[in-house]
Protein backbone atom coordinates (compact mmCIF):
# COMPACT_ATOMS: atom_id res chain seq x y z
CA UNK A 1 0.00 0.00 0.00
CA UNK A 2 2.78 2.64 0.93
CA UNK A 3 4.64 1.67 -2.75
CA UNK A 4 1.08 2.23 -4.30
CA UNK A 5 0.86 5.88 -2.37
CA UNK A 6 4.45 6.46 -3.37
CA UNK A 7 4.42 8.07 -6.63
CA UNK A 8 1.40 10.36 -5.47
CA UNK A 9 3.03 11.63 -2.66
CA UNK A 10 6.12 12.51 -4.77
CA UNK A 11 4.11 14.85 -6.93
CA UNK A 12 2.55 16.26 -4.70
CA UNK A 13 5.64 17.28 -3.01
CA UNK A 14 6.98 18.47 -6.44
CA UNK A 15 3.92 20.20 -7.86
CA UNK A 16 3.80 22.15 -4.05
CA UNK A 17 7.92 22.74 -4.54
CA UNK A 18 7.53 23.92 -7.96
CA UNK A 19 4.41 26.39 -7.97
CA UNK A 20 5.38 27.91 -4.31
CA UNK A 21 9.33 27.88 -6.05
CA UNK A 22 8.42 29.38 -9.46
CA UNK A 23 6.07 32.36 -7.85
CA UNK A 24 8.96 33.01 -5.38
CA UNK A 25 11.55 33.70 -8.56
CA UNK A 26 9.20 35.31 -10.61
CA UNK A 27 7.83 38.02 -7.86
CA UNK A 28 11.50 38.92 -7.30
CA UNK A 29 11.86 38.62 -11.33
CA UNK A 30 8.61 40.51 -12.77
CA UNK A 31 9.80 43.04 -9.60
CA UNK A 32 11.91 44.80 -12.32
CA UNK A 33 9.01 44.69 -14.58
CA UNK A 34 7.32 46.63 -12.99
CA UNK A 35 9.89 49.39 -11.41
CA UNK A 36 10.88 49.49 -15.21
CA UNK A 37 7.67 51.26 -16.50
CA UNK A 38 7.09 52.85 -13.41
CA UNK A 39 10.15 54.34 -11.64
CA UNK A 40 13.49 53.04 -13.06
CA UNK A 41 13.15 55.66 -15.54
CA UNK A 42 13.35 58.51 -13.52
CA UNK A 43 15.58 56.99 -10.62
CA UNK A 44 18.00 55.36 -12.58
CA UNK A 45 17.71 56.27 -16.36
CA UNK A 46 17.20 59.88 -16.30
CA UNK A 47 17.89 60.79 -20.02
CA UNK A 48 16.05 63.85 -20.73
CA UNK A 49 12.08 65.67 -20.40
CA UNK A 50 10.12 63.21 -22.63
CA UNK A 51 9.16 60.22 -19.97
CA UNK A 52 8.98 57.95 -23.38
CA UNK A 53 12.26 58.51 -23.83
CA UNK A 54 13.09 57.86 -19.82
CA UNK A 55 10.93 54.67 -20.20
CA UNK A 56 12.95 53.69 -23.58
CA UNK A 57 16.16 53.42 -21.72
CA UNK A 58 14.37 51.87 -18.76
CA UNK A 59 13.14 48.98 -20.67
CA UNK A 60 16.73 48.43 -22.57
CA UNK A 61 17.89 47.47 -19.17
CA UNK A 62 15.33 45.28 -18.79
CA UNK A 63 15.51 43.72 -22.04
CA UNK A 64 19.22 42.90 -20.62
CA UNK A 65 17.76 40.36 -18.58
CA UNK A 66 16.46 38.76 -21.26
CA UNK A 67 19.69 38.85 -23.05
CA UNK A 68 21.10 36.66 -19.84
CA UNK A 69 18.17 34.12 -20.16
CA UNK A 70 20.00 31.89 -23.05
CA UNK A 71 23.16 31.65 -20.46
CA UNK A 72 21.22 30.87 -17.40
CA UNK A 73 19.47 28.07 -19.77
CA UNK A 74 22.96 26.84 -20.55
CA UNK A 75 24.32 27.07 -17.68
CA UNK A 76 21.41 25.46 -15.49
CA UNK A 77 20.53 23.13 -17.96
CA UNK A 78 23.54 21.29 -17.88
CA UNK A 79 23.42 21.05 -14.14
CA UNK A 80 19.98 19.99 -14.20
CA UNK A 81 20.86 17.00 -16.71
CA UNK A 82 24.11 16.09 -15.42
CA UNK A 83 23.93 16.23 -11.49
CA UNK A 84 19.74 16.59 -11.24
CA UNK A 85 17.44 19.33 -11.46
CA UNK A 86 16.94 20.03 -7.67
CA UNK A 87 20.70 21.11 -7.31
CA UNK A 88 19.89 23.58 -9.99
CA UNK A 89 16.63 24.87 -8.88
CA UNK A 90 18.47 25.77 -5.43
CA UNK A 91 21.45 27.61 -7.59
CA UNK A 92 18.65 29.51 -9.44
CA UNK A 93 16.50 30.84 -6.48
CA UNK A 94 19.10 31.53 -4.52
CA UNK A 95 20.91 33.90 -7.07
CA UNK A 96 17.41 35.59 -7.83
CA UNK A 97 16.73 36.05 -4.23
CA UNK A 98 20.41 38.02 -3.30
CA UNK A 99 20.15 39.41 -6.82
CA UNK A 100 16.88 41.90 -6.07
CA UNK A 101 17.56 43.10 -2.56
CA UNK A 102 20.35 44.06 -3.92
CA UNK A 103 18.35 46.28 -6.04
CA UNK A 104 16.48 47.29 -3.43
CA UNK A 105 19.94 48.73 -2.03
CA UNK A 106 21.01 50.95 -5.29
CA UNK A 107 21.45 54.20 -4.96
CA UNK A 108 19.90 56.49 -7.52
CA UNK A 109 21.48 58.38 -10.60
CA UNK A 110 21.44 61.51 -8.87
CA UNK A 111 23.54 60.43 -5.81
CA UNK A 112 26.31 58.18 -7.63
CA UNK A 113 26.05 59.18 -11.38
CA UNK A 114 26.48 56.24 -13.98
CA UNK A 115 27.37 53.73 -11.67
CA UNK A 116 23.96 53.43 -10.51
CA UNK A 117 22.52 52.38 -14.00
CA UNK A 118 25.50 50.04 -14.19
CA UNK A 119 25.50 48.27 -11.35
CA UNK A 120 21.53 47.51 -12.10
CA UNK A 121 22.09 46.35 -15.17
CA UNK A 122 24.93 43.98 -13.66
CA UNK A 123 21.81 42.68 -11.12
CA UNK A 124 19.40 42.35 -14.13
CA UNK A 125 21.85 39.74 -15.72
CA UNK A 126 21.93 38.16 -12.63
CA UNK A 127 18.27 37.60 -12.63
CA UNK A 128 18.28 36.70 -16.05
CA UNK A 129 20.83 34.22 -15.64
CA UNK A 130 18.40 32.74 -12.80
CA UNK A 131 15.26 32.77 -14.57
CA UNK A 132 17.13 31.65 -17.33
CA UNK A 133 17.52 27.90 -15.64
CA UNK A 134 15.14 28.06 -13.56
CA UNK A 135 11.68 28.10 -16.24
CA UNK A 136 12.89 24.24 -16.86
CA UNK A 137 13.61 22.91 -13.62
CA UNK A 138 10.61 24.09 -12.57
CA UNK A 139 8.66 22.69 -15.07
CA UNK A 140 10.14 19.42 -14.76
CA UNK A 141 9.88 18.99 -11.69
CA UNK A 142 6.03 18.08 -12.17
CA UNK A 143 5.77 16.69 -15.86
CA UNK A 144 8.54 14.08 -14.84
CA UNK A 145 6.75 12.87 -12.23
CA UNK A 146 3.51 13.10 -13.83
CA UNK A 147 1.59 10.37 -16.18
CA UNK A 148 1.17 11.30 -19.67
CA UNK A 149 -2.12 11.48 -19.68
CA UNK A 150 -2.65 14.00 -17.12
CA UNK A 151 0.58 16.12 -18.02
CA UNK A 152 -1.19 18.68 -19.51
CA UNK A 153 -2.78 19.62 -16.25
CA UNK A 154 -0.51 18.79 -13.75
CA UNK A 155 2.23 20.74 -15.68
CA UNK A 156 0.42 23.95 -16.28
CA UNK A 157 0.16 23.84 -12.34
CA UNK A 158 3.82 24.90 -12.28
CA UNK A 159 3.08 27.92 -14.36
CA UNK A 160 0.57 29.14 -12.21
CA UNK A 161 3.71 30.26 -10.07
CA UNK A 162 4.69 32.77 -13.14
CA UNK A 163 1.47 34.10 -12.79
CA UNK A 164 0.92 34.29 -9.21
CA UNK A 165 4.44 35.92 -9.02
CA UNK A 166 3.23 38.93 -11.23
CA UNK A 167 0.49 39.24 -8.90
CA UNK A 168 2.47 39.98 -5.72
CA UNK A 169 4.83 41.84 -7.33
CA UNK A 170 2.05 44.08 -8.99
CA UNK A 171 0.35 44.00 -5.36
CA UNK A 172 3.29 45.03 -3.58
CA UNK A 173 3.91 48.22 -5.55
CA UNK A 174 0.24 48.60 -5.24
CA UNK A 175 0.60 48.85 -1.86
CA UNK A 176 4.00 51.00 -1.75
CA UNK A 177 1.97 52.87 -3.77
CA UNK A 178 -0.76 54.02 -0.98
CA UNK A 179 2.77 56.24 0.34
CA UNK A 180 2.75 59.85 -0.68
CA UNK A 181 4.78 60.47 -4.62
CA UNK A 182 7.37 61.68 -3.12
CA UNK A 183 8.06 59.19 -0.19
CA UNK A 184 7.34 56.35 -2.90
CA UNK A 185 9.65 57.73 -5.42
CA UNK A 186 12.19 58.65 -2.87
CA UNK A 187 11.83 54.89 -0.61
CA UNK A 188 8.94 53.45 -1.09
CA UNK A 189 9.45 51.63 -4.28
CA UNK A 190 12.44 49.77 -2.37
CA UNK A 191 10.23 47.82 -0.07
CA UNK A 192 9.00 45.31 -2.55
CA UNK A 193 12.34 44.52 -3.76
CA UNK A 194 13.63 44.51 0.13
CA UNK A 195 11.36 41.88 1.52
CA UNK A 196 12.47 39.36 -1.14
CA UNK A 197 15.01 38.41 1.21
CA UNK A 198 12.54 36.87 3.80
CA UNK A 199 10.99 35.16 0.13
CA UNK A 200 13.82 33.81 -0.70
CA UNK A 201 14.72 32.14 2.75
CA UNK A 202 11.26 30.70 2.43
CA UNK A 203 11.65 29.28 -1.04
CA UNK A 204 14.95 27.88 -0.21
CA UNK A 205 13.72 26.26 2.78
CA UNK A 206 10.70 24.14 0.60
CA UNK A 207 13.34 23.79 -2.53
CA UNK A 208 15.91 21.49 -0.12
CA UNK A 209 12.82 19.15 0.44
CA UNK A 210 11.82 18.37 -2.55
CA UNK A 211 13.14 15.03 -4.13
CA UNK A 212 14.53 14.50 -7.19
CA UNK A 213 12.58 13.75 -10.46
CA UNK A 214 11.58 10.15 -11.55
CA UNK A 215 12.61 10.31 -15.01
CA UNK A 216 15.69 12.33 -14.20
CA UNK A 217 16.40 9.34 -11.67
CA UNK A 218 15.20 6.24 -14.20
CA UNK A 219 17.63 7.88 -17.06
CA UNK A 220 21.08 8.14 -14.85
CA UNK A 221 20.60 4.70 -13.80
CA UNK A 222 19.32 3.15 -17.00
CA UNK A 223 21.54 5.03 -19.33
CA UNK A 224 23.90 6.96 -17.40
CA UNK A 225 24.58 10.82 -17.61
CA UNK A 226 25.40 12.59 -20.77
CA UNK A 227 28.27 14.72 -20.55
CA UNK A 228 27.36 17.32 -23.03
CA UNK A 229 23.69 17.32 -22.83
CA UNK A 230 23.53 20.80 -25.52
CA UNK A 231 25.46 19.28 -28.00
CA UNK A 232 23.27 16.58 -28.14
CA UNK A 233 20.43 18.42 -28.57
CA UNK A 234 22.20 20.65 -31.40
CA UNK A 235 22.98 17.33 -32.83
CA UNK A 236 20.56 14.92 -33.21
CA UNK A 237 17.05 17.71 -32.00
CA UNK A 238 17.94 20.67 -34.15
CA UNK A 239 14.41 20.62 -35.29
CA UNK A 240 12.47 20.42 -31.38
CA UNK A 241 14.95 23.03 -30.53
CA UNK A 242 13.92 25.61 -34.05
CA UNK A 243 10.38 24.84 -33.66
CA UNK A 244 10.33 25.27 -29.48
CA UNK A 245 11.88 28.76 -29.90
CA UNK A 246 9.26 29.53 -32.95
CA UNK A 247 6.16 28.49 -30.99
CA UNK A 248 6.95 30.45 -27.46
CA UNK A 249 7.16 33.81 -29.36
CA UNK A 250 4.06 34.46 -29.64
CA UNK A 251 3.12 33.70 -26.02
CA UNK A 252 5.82 35.51 -24.38
CA UNK A 253 5.87 38.79 -27.11
CA UNK A 254 2.01 38.92 -25.79
CA UNK A 255 2.93 38.57 -22.62
CA UNK A 256 5.26 41.30 -21.98
CA UNK A 257 3.25 43.77 -24.41
CA UNK A 258 0.03 42.98 -22.56
CA UNK A 259 1.72 43.85 -19.12
CA UNK A 260 4.68 46.20 -19.49
CA UNK A 261 4.33 48.30 -22.15
CA UNK A 262 0.57 48.44 -21.44
CA UNK A 263 1.95 50.23 -18.20
CA UNK A 264 4.10 52.41 -19.93
CA UNK A 265 1.42 52.96 -22.64
CA UNK A 266 -1.37 53.54 -20.19
CA UNK A 267 0.69 56.07 -18.51
CA UNK A 268 1.01 57.69 -21.95
CA UNK A 269 -2.66 58.09 -22.77
CA UNK A 270 -4.06 58.93 -19.31
CA UNK A 271 -4.93 55.78 -17.41
CA UNK A 272 -4.48 56.14 -13.72
CA UNK A 273 -1.39 54.52 -12.20
CA UNK A 274 -3.23 52.47 -9.64
CA UNK A 275 -5.88 51.48 -12.28
CA UNK A 276 -2.99 50.05 -14.32
CA UNK A 277 -1.25 48.19 -11.61
CA UNK A 278 -4.94 46.65 -10.49
CA UNK A 279 -5.39 45.76 -13.95
CA UNK A 280 -2.67 43.79 -14.64
CA UNK A 281 -2.90 42.07 -10.92
CA UNK A 282 -6.57 41.08 -11.75
CA UNK A 283 -5.50 39.65 -15.65
CA UNK A 284 -2.18 37.82 -14.05
CA UNK A 285 -4.17 36.36 -11.54
CA UNK A 286 -7.31 35.23 -13.94
CA UNK A 287 -3.84 33.42 -16.17
CA UNK A 288 -3.45 31.64 -13.32
CA UNK A 289 -6.40 30.49 -12.58
CA UNK A 290 -6.76 29.36 -16.34
CA UNK A 291 -3.73 27.58 -17.13
CA UNK A 292 -4.66 24.43 -15.48
CA UNK A 293 -8.08 24.44 -17.61
CA UNK A 294 -6.17 25.24 -20.79
CA UNK A 295 -3.65 22.49 -19.61
CA UNK A 296 -6.50 20.13 -18.77
CA UNK A 297 -7.79 20.63 -22.31
CA UNK A 298 -4.45 19.55 -24.12
CA UNK A 299 -4.92 16.18 -22.68
CA UNK A 300 -8.17 16.31 -24.21
CA UNK A 301 -8.02 17.89 -27.46
CA UNK A 302 -3.95 17.59 -28.23
CA UNK A 303 -1.32 19.83 -27.50
CA UNK A 304 -1.19 21.38 -30.85
CA UNK A 305 -4.55 22.89 -31.16
CA UNK A 306 -5.30 24.61 -27.94
CA UNK A 307 -1.67 25.95 -28.10
CA UNK A 308 -2.90 27.47 -31.72
CA UNK A 309 -6.37 28.70 -30.48
CA UNK A 310 -4.37 30.93 -27.78
CA UNK A 311 -1.91 32.33 -30.90
CA UNK A 312 -4.89 33.34 -32.76
CA UNK A 313 -6.66 34.59 -30.18
CA UNK A 314 -4.05 36.90 -29.14
CA UNK A 315 -3.05 38.28 -32.65
CA UNK A 316 -7.06 39.21 -33.13
CA UNK A 317 -6.94 40.90 -29.85
CA UNK A 318 -3.87 42.54 -30.47
CA UNK A 319 -5.06 46.07 -31.66
CA UNK A 320 -8.68 45.55 -29.45
CA UNK A 321 -6.55 45.26 -26.33
CA UNK A 322 -5.18 48.85 -27.17
CA UNK A 323 -8.34 50.36 -27.51
CA UNK A 324 -9.73 49.38 -24.43
CA UNK A 325 -6.84 50.97 -22.88
CA UNK A 326 -7.06 54.19 -24.31
CA UNK A 327 -11.05 54.30 -23.73
CA UNK A 328 -10.68 56.23 -20.90
CA UNK A 329 -13.18 53.62 -18.86
CA UNK A 330 -11.88 51.71 -15.85
CA UNK A 331 -14.07 48.83 -16.84
CA UNK A 332 -12.69 48.28 -20.44
CA UNK A 333 -9.25 48.87 -19.26
CA UNK A 334 -10.02 45.98 -16.86
CA UNK A 335 -11.28 43.92 -19.34
CA UNK A 336 -8.36 44.52 -21.37
CA UNK A 337 -5.92 42.66 -19.11
CA UNK A 338 -8.39 40.21 -18.31
CA UNK A 339 -9.03 38.97 -21.45
CA UNK A 340 -5.50 39.35 -22.90
CA UNK A 341 -4.03 37.67 -20.05
CA UNK A 342 -6.41 35.49 -18.80
CA UNK A 343 -7.27 34.11 -21.91
CA UNK A 344 -5.18 34.86 -24.98
CA UNK A 345 -1.73 34.08 -22.62
CA UNK A 346 -3.10 31.53 -20.58
CA UNK A 347 -4.08 29.05 -23.80
CA UNK A 348 -0.66 29.20 -24.25
CA UNK A 349 1.36 29.35 -21.58
CA UNK A 350 -0.68 26.67 -19.53
CA UNK A 351 -0.08 23.96 -22.14
CA UNK A 352 4.08 24.81 -22.84
CA UNK A 353 5.37 22.40 -19.75
CA UNK A 354 3.84 19.20 -21.35
CA UNK A 355 4.15 20.31 -24.95
CA UNK A 356 8.00 21.36 -25.11
CA UNK A 357 8.63 18.45 -22.22
CA UNK A 358 7.24 15.66 -25.15
CA UNK A 359 9.91 17.35 -27.22
CA UNK A 360 13.04 15.93 -26.19
CA UNK A 361 14.21 12.88 -23.95
CA UNK A 362 15.25 12.71 -20.32
CA UNK A 363 18.67 12.76 -20.31
CA UNK A 364 19.06 16.34 -22.34
CA UNK A 365 15.35 17.40 -21.53
CA UNK A 366 16.34 19.94 -19.00
CA UNK A 367 19.00 21.44 -21.84
CA UNK A 368 16.25 20.89 -24.53
CA UNK A 369 13.66 22.81 -23.09
CA UNK A 370 15.28 25.86 -21.28
CA UNK A 371 17.80 26.69 -24.53
CA UNK A 372 14.02 26.54 -26.72
CA UNK A 373 12.47 28.36 -23.89
CA UNK A 374 15.31 30.87 -23.25
CA UNK A 375 16.68 31.71 -27.22
CA UNK A 376 12.72 32.64 -27.85
CA UNK A 377 12.88 35.00 -24.48
CA UNK A 378 16.06 36.87 -25.94
CA UNK A 379 14.65 37.43 -29.28
CA UNK A 380 11.22 39.15 -27.57
CA UNK A 381 12.75 40.95 -24.49
CA UNK A 382 13.33 43.30 -26.67
CA UNK A 383 9.66 43.32 -27.53
CA UNK A 384 8.91 46.66 -24.46
CA UNK A 385 11.79 48.09 -26.71
CA UNK A 386 10.39 47.98 -30.04
CA UNK A 387 6.43 48.43 -29.37
CA UNK A 388 7.71 51.85 -27.03
CA UNK A 389 9.96 53.18 -30.47
CA UNK A 390 7.21 52.26 -32.44
CA UNK A 391 4.59 54.29 -30.28
CA UNK A 392 7.16 57.22 -29.47
CA UNK A 393 7.43 57.50 -33.59
CA UNK A 394 3.94 56.91 -34.85
CA UNK A 395 1.95 57.85 -31.50
CA UNK A 396 -0.54 55.45 -32.67
CA UNK A 397 -1.07 51.61 -31.15
CA UNK A 398 -1.59 49.92 -34.69
CA UNK A 399 1.86 49.47 -35.69
CA UNK A 400 2.46 47.49 -31.95
CA UNK A 401 -0.72 45.68 -32.63
CA UNK A 402 0.66 44.84 -36.31
CA UNK A 403 4.02 44.12 -34.77
CA UNK A 404 2.61 41.53 -32.30
CA UNK A 405 0.50 39.32 -35.49
CA UNK A 406 3.55 39.07 -36.91
CA UNK A 407 5.10 37.20 -34.24
CA UNK A 408 1.85 35.23 -33.72
CA UNK A 409 1.90 34.29 -37.49
CA UNK A 410 5.96 32.82 -36.94
CA UNK A 411 4.40 30.66 -33.75
CA UNK A 412 1.95 29.14 -35.61
CA UNK A 413 3.66 28.26 -38.75
CA UNK A 414 5.92 26.97 -36.21
CA UNK A 415 3.07 24.78 -34.17
CA UNK A 416 2.69 23.79 -37.80
CA UNK A 417 5.43 21.80 -38.47
CA UNK A 418 5.79 20.99 -34.44
CA UNK A 419 7.38 17.41 -33.67
CA UNK A 420 6.04 15.68 -30.68
CA UNK A 421 7.38 13.05 -29.01
CA UNK A 422 4.91 11.32 -26.51
CA UNK A 423 6.87 10.70 -23.45
CA UNK A 424 5.57 7.31 -22.41
CA UNK A 425 5.53 6.69 -18.59
CA UNK A 426 9.19 6.36 -17.14
CA UNK A 427 10.47 5.80 -20.49
CA UNK A 428 12.99 8.30 -20.95
CA UNK A 429 14.36 7.45 -24.22
CA UNK A 430 11.04 8.43 -25.96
Amino acid sequence: MQTAQKPDIVLKRAIAASIVGNTLEWYDFFLYATAAALVFGDVFFPVGTDPLMNTLASFAGYAVGFAARPLGGLIFGHVGDRVGRKASLFWTLAIMGISTFLIGLLPSYARIGIAAPAALVVLRILQGIAAGGEWGGGVLLITENASRKRAGFFGALSQTGVGLGFVLSSFAFYLARQLSPEDFMNWGWRLPFLVSIAIFAVGIYIRLRVNETSDFAHAETVQGVDHAPLATVLREHPKELLVGIGARLAETCGSHLFVTFALAFGKVVGVPVDILVLGVTLGMLVDSLMMPVFGWLSDLFGRRRVYAGGAVAMALFAYPFFLLLSSGSTPLVLLAFVLGNGLCHAAMIGVQPAMFSELFPARVRYSGLAMAHEVSSLVVGLSPVIATALYAHYRDPVPVAGFLVGVCAISLLALAILPMRPRADRDCSA
